[in-house]
C-alpha cells in the first residue's frame, strides 16, 4: 500500500503542477488582452512537464489487485452465482472453465463449500463440458440452504459437511471418485499447514493432466495482505509441495488474465 501512497501523490503533484501551469498562462494571456496567447503558453508549460510517468505492468497489477482485495464488500465479496454468494474473481473463474474444458474432469472436488455458490457455479459449467460430471464440495459448516434449492445443484452436486483433511472425509472422496478424472479446488482454511495437508491429501488421487487450484494464494504479501492474521498461507504451502513433489508443476499460462487470486496457484500433475 506505501507503493500506491507514493504513486497516487507523485501523479497528483504533477497534476496540480500541470493545472498551476495553465491557470498562469490564462492569467498571462488575459493581463496581456490576449487569452489565446495564454493558452499557447499553458501548452508549452505542458509540453516541457512532460506526462506523467506511467508504472510497470506487473506495478499496475499489483496496485489493482489491491484496490479489488480490499474493497471487497464491491468485489468479492458480493460475487454471486445464480443468486448464491460466490465470493469468486470472475478471471479466475473464466480460467478455471478453461481448466475444465481442457481436462474433462468426472468430479470437480472443492474444498470449502461456502454458501454453495461456487459448487453451483462450478456445476453450470461442467454440465456443459461433460453430462456427466458431478461436484464434490466440502465444509465444516453447513450454510448452503439456499444454494441446495436450485436445479443444477439438486442434479449434480454432493456436500460432506466435515474437515477437507479428515481422514475420513479424504477416504470417502477417494471411493466415490476412483478411476475418475478429477479437478481439485482448494478454498477452505487458508494457513499454510491447514493447505499443505489438503496437497498431500488430495495430490494422490490426481491424473496425469489434472489441476489442484490453490486458491488465495495473492496473500502474504503476494501482493495483497503483507501479513495475514493467520501466518503463512497458500503460497508458502504450495511451495513447500512442489519443492518435495515432482509430480506436479505450476502452469503459468493460467495467469495469462494477469490479475489472479491464485498466482502460482494452477498447479498441474505432469507424471
Amino acid at each position: 500500500m506505501r507503493s500506491f501512497v507514493r504513486a497516487f501523490f507523485i501523479v497528483s503533484l504533477l497534476l496540480i503542477s500541470l493545472a498551476s501551469f495553465v491557470w498562469l498562462g490564462y492569467r498571462l494571456g488575459e493581463l496581456h488582452g490576449n487569452p489565446s496567447q495564454g493558452a499557447q503558453f499553458a501548452n508549452s508549460a505542458a509540453k516541457q512537464l512532460g506526462p506523467p510517468p506511467i508504472p510497470s505492468k506487473s506495478e499496475i497489477v499489483r496496485l489493482f489487485s489491491a484496490v479489488w482485495y480490499f474493497d471487497a464488500a464491491t468485489t468479492w465479496e458480493s460475487t454471486r452465482w445464480l443468486g448464491i454468494v460466490t465470493e469468486q474473481n470472475p478471471m479466475d473463474v473464466w480460467v478455471t472453465q478453461e481448466i475444465m474444458y481442457d481436462t474433462k474432469p468426472d468430479f470437480v472436488v472443492e474444498c470449502g463449500s461456502g454458501f454453495g455458490g461456487s459448487a453451483a457455479l462450478w456445476a453450470t459449467m461442467l454440465a456443459q463440458i461433460n453430462p456427466a460430471g458431478r461436484v464434490i464440495s466440502i465444509d465444516t459448516v453447513d450454510r448452503m440452504d439456499e444454494a441446495r434449492k436450485l436445479p443444477i445443484v439438486k442434479q449434480r452436486v454432493r456436500f460432506l459437511i466435515g474437515s477437507s483433511t479428515d481422514p475420513a472425509i479424504v477416504a470417502d472422496v477417494a471411493r466415490r471418485i476412483k478411476g475418475r478424472r478429477i479437478l481439485v479446488i482448494l478454498d477452505s482454511l487458508h494457513t499454510k499447514e491447514h493447505v499443505l495437508n489438503e496437497l498431500k491429501a488430495y495430490s494422490p488421487l490426481l491424473s496425469v493432466g489434472d489441476y489442484i487450484i490453490v486458491q488465495d494464494t495473492n496473500l502474504n504479501g503476494h501482493p495483497v495482505v503483507l501479513t495475514h492474521n493467520t501466518g503463512p498461507g497458500g503460497y508458502e504451502a504450495t511451495q513447500e509441495f512442489l519443492a518435495s513433489n515432482s509430480s506436479f508443476a505450476v502452469d503459468e499460462s493460467r495467469e495469462r488474465l494477469l490479475f489472479t487470486l491464485n498466482p502460482k496457484g494452477f498447479l498441474r500433475r505432469i507424471k
